[in-house]
Parts: C-alpha cells; sequence; structure tokens
C-alpha cells in the first residue's frame, strides 16, 4: 500500500521523470546516428560493386547514398529504441539508481513510464517522418539509380500507375506492370495512322513475357473503317513493344516511395479497373504497423532490462537488439510475402508480428513488481 501511494504522489513530468526521459532520449539520438551510419556503410559496400561496374561518377553516388538516408532511418528507429532501453536501463542498474528509486518505494512499472512515453512519440515522429520525406527521397534514390547508374532512360509517362509507351505506329497503355510475374495487365494498344489519326484499338487484360516478345492471347481488336464503320474480332498477338521487363522495372516503386495517400488512391484507381491490389493493401497495413515498433519494442526491453540485475552492457545490448530486431523483420517479411500471395487477409499479415511482440511484451511487463 505504501508503495502504492508513493506511486501516485509521483506526478508525470516531475523532475525524475525528466531525467529518465532526457537521459534515455539523448542515448537514442546518439544511438540512431551509429546505427544509420553502420546500416550506411553495410548499404554501401552492398551497392558499390553495381556502382563502379556501372562507371557511376563519386557525385553520383553520394548523391544516391544521400537520399537514401532518410528511408535508412526509417528502418533502424525500432531497433535504436530496443538497444538504448536496453542500455539506458541496464548503467541505471549498474549504477544502483535503480535500486535507490525501488527503495524509495517506486515501482518498476513507475519507474518506466517516461521510457515508454517516449517511445510514443517516437512513434508517432517517426510516422510523420516515413509519411513526409521518406516517399521524396526514396523516389529520387531510386531514379538517380535507375537512370544515372542503370542508364536506363524513361520513355513513358507515367501516372499514379499507368505506363504510357509509344510504339511503332502506336501508343501503348499498361494499367500495372508485375515486375515478380513479368505481366502486363490492363493493355490497350491505340493503333495510329501516319497522320496519327486513330485506325484500330487492341485491348487484353494481360500480356506475359515469354523470353522474347510479349504474348497477348485472346485480344479483342477494333478496327476503325472510313464512314465510320467498326469491325471487332478475337486473336492471338505479338504486342508491338520493344521494351523487355528489365526496361520496364523503371517504372516499379517500392512500397517506401509511397505515402499512404498514394497508396489508397493506387487502391482505389487499380479497384476500379478491377485489377487485384492485395500486395498494396498488406504494404498500406504495414505502414500502419511500424508506426508502433519502437513502442513494442521499448515495452518489450524494459522489463528484461530491470529484470536481469546490475549486469551486461553495450555488447549485450547491442546483441539482444539485433537478435529480436532481425527476429522481427525475418517473421514481417514471412507474413508479407503470405499476405502479397493472397494467403491471409492484409490486416493479418501487417498486424500479426507486431501483436506478437506486444503479447510478448505484455507478459514480462506484468510480471514487473
Amino acid at each position: 500500500m505504501k508503495q502504492r501511494d508513493l506511486n501516485a504522489s509521483v506526478p508525470l513530468g516531475s523532475l525524475l521523470d525528466r531525467y529518465l526521459a532526457i537521459g534515455f532520449i539523448k542515448l537514442f539520438a546518439l544511438s540512431l546516428l551509429c546505427i544509420t551510419a553502420f546500416y550506411l556503410v553495410v548499404d554501401f559496400f552492398d551497392r558499390i560493386d553495381n556502382l563502379l561496374k556501372a562507371g557511376a561518377p563519386v557525385w553520383t553516388s553520394l548523391r544516391y547514398f544521400l537520399y537514401k538516408m532518410p528511408v535508412l532511418i526509417s528502418r533502424v528507429v525500432g531497433f535504436a529504441a530496443l538497444f538504448s532501453t536496453l542500455f539506458f536501463l541496464g548503467t541505471l542498474s549498474r549504477h544502483q539508481e535503480i535500486t535507490a528509486m525501488r527503495s524509495s518505494g517506486l515501482s518498476l512499472r513507475r519507474i518506466s513510464l517516461p521510457l515508454l512515453a517516449c517511445s510514443l512519440v517516437i512513434g508517432v515522429l517517426g510516422f510523420f517522418w516515413s509519411e513526409g520525406l521518406v516517399p521524396v527521397f526514396t523516389r529520387k534514390a531510386q531514379y538517380i539509380y535507375k537512370t544515372e547508374v542503370q542508364k536506363k532512360q524513361p520513355r513513358s509517362l507515367l501516372g499514379t500507375e499507368d505506363i504510357w509507351i509509344r510504339g511503332e505506329d502506336s501508343f501503348i497503355r499498361v494499367d500495372r506492370f508485375d515486375a515478380k510475374a513479368n505481366i502486363l495487365l490492363g493493355v490497350s494498344v491505340f493503333l495510329l495512322n501516319r497522320d496519327f489519326s486513330l485506325r484500330g484499338v487492341i485491348e487484353a487484360a494481360r500480356a506475359r513475357w515469354d523470353g522474347t516478345h510479349w504474348d497477348v492471347s485472346g485480344a479483342t481488336e477494333w478496327t476503325f473503317h472510313p464512314g465510320g464503320t467498326t469491325t471487332q474480332r478475337k486473336r492471338d498477338i505479338a504486342l508491338p513493344l520493344a521494351e523487355t521487363p528489365e526496361d520496364l522495372k523503371i517504372f516499379v516503386r517500392e512500397p517506401e516511395e509511397f505515402s499512404i495517400f498514394e497508396l489508397k488512391k493506387q487502391i482505389s484507381d487499380l479497384k476500379s479497373k478491377g485489377l487485384n491490389t492485395t500486395e498494396y493493401e498488406v504494404d498500406l497495413q504495414v505502414k500502419f504497423a511500424l508506426t508502433l515498433l519502437a513502442p513494442l519494442l521499448v515495452l518489450l526491453g524494459i522489463p528484461f532490462a530491470l529484470g536481469r540485475g546490475p549486469g551486461g552492457g553495450m555488447a549485450l545490448a547491442f546483441g539482444l537488439s539485433l537478435l529480436v530486431g532481425l527476429g522481427y523483420w525475418f517473421v514481417m517479411a514471412f507474413s508479407v510475402s503470405l499476405g502479397h500471395s493472397g494467403a491471409v487477409h492484409p490486416w493479418i499479415a501487417a498486424w500479426v508480428p507486431n501483436l506478437s511482440l506486444g503479447l510478448v511484451g505484455l507478459f514480462f511487463a506484468l510480471g514487473q513488481d
């Protein structure tokens, strides 16, 4: 009863809360900087071979990695929050500060409250960071890599998802390019005369790359005759498109290149055309789920850091953070792949990893004194 009364008598925002919050935020900022730099070095050595083979100028390479910084930061925020929690509370334990707080009647739950509040703020700021900066910078980084490094110049007009390509005596519109299956969905070919007047239209649900050309089965062709008459017939054709799947991959946008608003618009546009939107619905839910990653990892780290006593240091905190972080991303990647394939509902694919992490963290948190 005495401990409960003391917990209630220490208001939120007290000197103790500010001390814990400031210490945690300082360590988090330093951790985020160091881990991002480490991730950048790893990504640099992963890409350097391609950059050297392509003969990319130094300035192009620097611009590419500069524009990748926001997405790299967004990927390691949760990892940095977990490491900061383990190392900060471990340091307090080694210096007997946790013991002093507990001997004053404060519970472990009350001590950990400022860290949880900070993690929620980190989650909210991370959400706006991912929505405001990441899509813009990631699109620029991808454009630099595809056009300046890989030397693939776009020859079409790109809408929300539609691809327009100038063919031989024709314009070709594609609703969506499936880069995994090498399939064009929602294909329309506008056949032109020499004076650019329309002489016919060919429409097909899909076109598949067979290794040499785009094969279309069961296409519908409308031919416009002088006098205003029109004839229609079904036929199998080879799409008059010189671009290969590798050429069209310049138009493929990664999930990080979309904001939530753009993903919602994308889903709405594709649904209006009768196309499958499962992958985009999964990616949309993942964006919401990742907002809660930092608070969930802090929730998991607090009871472990406080429950193992005054032991462990930076190496142990880093090792545990790496283990938990890699485990989470492995489960998330597996779950998302199931969602993309349609094996599970998009909501389940995106939120099950978070739910599992939250339940584990809550189990250990409820065991605190």
